[in-house]
């Protein structure tokens, strides 16, 4: 990032912004090369933020089955004791366990890659406007 802000900045030719404008560097085609390499850099993006707001919930849905047919199992017997229930929903339970381990791996790699795209797209900005007071 330093070599930006110096003088004698240059940008090197195989650099994806000077690649994508085929060293024509006028505000516009500059600006659409920005926009392509950060659509680029953020598919998938997407699909993780998805992944880390739903597997809570589906995590939640699997205990809830769980439980569900634990007491539709446990309806027939006349009589069942601690015992017997706490496993079964203790088991249900690791999908809850499951649905937020998910989403915390999810969540986190998420915020990683945003943040990096967000870098990209000011170093890119700060090339554009080099590029553009140079030519």
């Amino acid at each position: 990032m330093d070599d930006l802000t110096s003088r004698s900045a240059t940008l090197s030719p195989m650099s994806s912004l000077n690649k994508c404008s085929n060293s024509v560097h006028t505000k516009e085609i500059l600006h659409a090369c920005e926009i392509n390499i950060i659509k680029d850099a953020s598919s998938g993006i997407t699909w993780l933020s998805i992944i880390a707001s739903t597997s809570p919930f589906v995590g939640l849905f699997g205990t809830v089955v769980g439980i569900l047919e634990s007491f539709a199992k446990f309806s027939n017997e006349s009589k069942v004791g601690f015992s017997v229930i706490a496993p079964a929903i203790s088991e249900a339970l690791v999908a809850t366990a499951a649905g937020i381990f998910v989403a915390i791996f999810a969540y986190t790699f998420h915020q990683i890659l945003v943040r990096k795209v967000y870098e990209l797209n000011t170093y890119l900005k700060a090339q554009s406007q080099i590029l553009i007071a140079k030519g």
